[in-house]
């Protein structure tokens, strides 16, 4: 069968509170993250793994809070004052600014100015931020000193559910019955459940073929799905 060529499109991935989905695994980190008000000194770290739903979960907050969301690496050249003025601030991927004595100091500051006008810091990060290789010490102990609230590996349950949403953001309408063998047989986090709902759009608008479970079976023997 010919091919038909793939355009490399941008999905925009849906990320508001009503497309967020609370389950067992991280209902105590969205009750957490809820309840800024009660953050011990106004910060709290979000921790899990890739794709676990820390990005989704700050931009839930952003929304509700009117805070500022910036990439970790993104410190080192922003003007901490303004942003500090902002009120709240996100900081997603905290530990990329490990070992960059720029960015560091711009996060340092940034805490103290933020938190000195009653603010709130939100970060989010893979690990916990006693984990983290900072070379400030100032900064190190202050993230230290942060509490934390974790996203645990997803059950069944939010899987099916991350996998609906994740076709449904494509416009791809699956059965029951496919979830529940793609469940049977994929990597249990929820990265891989968007590497692989991706990776069956692709092949399937490659070979003008419906998501179906053949197709599910080729992407998931394949050596990279």
């Amino acid at each position: 069968m010919s091919r038909q060529l793939v355009l490399d499109l941008p999905v925009r991935p849906a990320l508001g509170r009503e497309n967020f989905l609370v389950a067992p695994s991280n209902a105590l980190a969205v009750r957490a993250v809820e309840d800024a008000a009660q953050w011990p000194g106004g910060k709290l770290a979000l921790i899990g793994a890739a794709g676990a739903g820390k990005t989704h979960l700050a931009h839930v907050w952003a929304a509700e809070t009117g805070a500022t969301i910036i990439a970790a690496r993104n410190l080192a050249g922003a003007d901490i004052d303004r942003l500090a003025r902002q009120g709240h601030v996100a900081v997603e991927d905290a530990e990329a600014l490990c070992g960059d004595a720029t960015a560091e100091r711009a996060l340092f500051h940034l805490h103290n100015h933020l938190l000195g006008m009653d603010g709130r810091l939100l970060i989010t990060a893979r690990t916990p931020p006693a984990r983290w290789p900072i070379a400030l010490p100032d900064l190190a102990s202050r993230m230290q000193a942060t509490q934390t609230a974790t996203i645990e590996p997803p059950d069944d349950t939010l899987l099916a559910a991350v996998l609906v949403k994740l076709f449904a953001d494509r416009q791809i309408a699956v059965q029951p019955e496919l979830i529940a063998y793609l469940l049977r047989r994929m990597e249990r986090s929820l990265a891989a459940a968007a590497r692989l709902v991706a990776a069956l759009d692709a092949r399937a608008l490659a070979e003008q073929r419906p998501v179906s479970r053949s197709l599910a079976a080729q992407v998931l023997d394949s050596p990279d799905p």
